[in-house]
């Protein structure tokens, strides 16, 4: 596809050495998030016992750019067609994109230690199972956040301003036919409300502090280091709010977190934004809330059911779409790399994991 095609192209002009020395984070995760696994040309060998590189299972095939970036580091197999003796010694598993990493994918690996995600988010891998068996998981860090943050900012700003919708009311040549566009409301000053200051988070809460929004937030636990005003309860946190900006981990608590409830304390005005993953919110229930004016309108990046989007959003003026897409840029790419070339170093010479995952 023409984006993908891009995106490679952009990486073999610009390619970056690999290093060490980026911040971790949330490959947004995203978290596709995170990335969708792009196949390679051609399937990895299988391993060879007297190869001494270190062997790394893929959940399905690596992203063009990485195998090439990795090839004289590691021998690589797809778990999928690995023998029983490449099964028995793989220490690693490494999951490129969203591949779903199961109990029974991991059980059949006895000697596993690491599963390596390329994403931020990494509700895609059983997280019980590894936690059961003391097995390390790592994730794409901070590589993603600078992206994700500039993205959230700019469909809150496109869905306040409703930039797509005046756009298309131009080129369909109605200005000249109907006159101006109806007036919208300003972005500077709103009540902002952050679900997830995390990576992703805190860097939204800056952009939009320096255009004079009040921030505040909610999370697991209170930011002691965070300027912004703490809500322990997502409904409290709409309620005082002009715009809901999602930006936190898809689990089994956060999971449909923003339901009808949630949406009705936001208000008609209100906005919602997320960049994090489209199982935060009740999505059936998004869309009879936008249909009835309960909100005002939503910037949405994600999906529950990807890459399926409720039709009905596609006639609504208030509401901008896009395909997963707020995290992948060029630079993005290289330092995900970065974070898993210093992942897999560090593990294979005993030294501490870069991007560890707290399960």
């Amino acid at each position: 596809m023409p984006t993908v095609c891009l995106l490679l192209a952009c990486l073999r002009h610009s390619k970056a050495a690999t290093t060490t020395d980026s911040i971790p984070f949330p490959l947004r995760s995203t978290e596709r998030s995170d990335l969708a696994a792009i196949p390679m040309e051609t399937t990895p060998p299988p391993p060879s016992h007297t190869d001494e590189r270190p062997l790394v299972l893929l959940a399905q095939p690596l992203f063009p750019e990485f195998a090439a970036a990795l090839a004289g580091r590691y021998r690589f197999a797809l778990a999928a067609d690995a023998d029983a003796a490449a099964a028995a010694e793989a220490r690693v598993l490494l999951v490129p994109g969203l591949a779903r990493v199961t109990a029974e994918l991991l059980g059949s690996l006895p000697a596993l230690e690491l599963v390596a995600a390329t994403s931020v988010g990494v509700d895609h891998v059983d997280l019980d199972t590894c936690r059961r068996r003391g097995l390390a998981v790592t994730n794409a860090g901070a590589a993603f956040a600078a992206d994700s943050a500039d993205y959230a900012v700019g469909l809150l700003v496109a869905v306040l301003r409703r930039v797509a919708a005046a756009d298309a009311f131009v080129r369909s040549g109605r200005w000249a036919a109907d006159g101006d566009y109806p007036l919208t409301t300003k972005v500077s000053g709103k009540r902002v409300g952050i679900v997830g200051l995390g990576n992703i988070g805190a860097l939204v809460a800056r952009r939009l502090a320096a255009f004079g929004c009040a921030i505040s937030y909610h999370s697991r636990s209170p930011k002691p280091a965070a300027p912004y005003k703490f809500f322990p309860a997502v409904l409290d946190l709409a309620a005082d709010s002009d715009v809901l900006v999602l930006s936190c981990a898809l689990t089994e608590e956060t999971r449909h977190m923003v339901n009808r409830e949630v949406m009705e304390a936001l208000g008609k005005d209100g906005v919602l934004v997320n960049v994090g993953r489209g199982g935060l919110v009740d999505e059936p229930e998004l869309v009879r809330c936008l249909r009835e004016g309960v909100i005002g309108g939503a910037g949405l990046d994600v999906y529950e059911n990807e890459p399926a989007v409720p039709r009905e959003l596609f006639a609504m003026d208030n509401v901008v779409l896009s395909d997963h897409r707020a995290v992948i840029t060029p630079e993005s790419m290289r330092g995900a790399l970065e974070i898993l070339v210093a992942n897999l170093d560090a593990f294979f010479s005993g030294r501490p994991l870069v991007s560890p995952v707290q399960l």
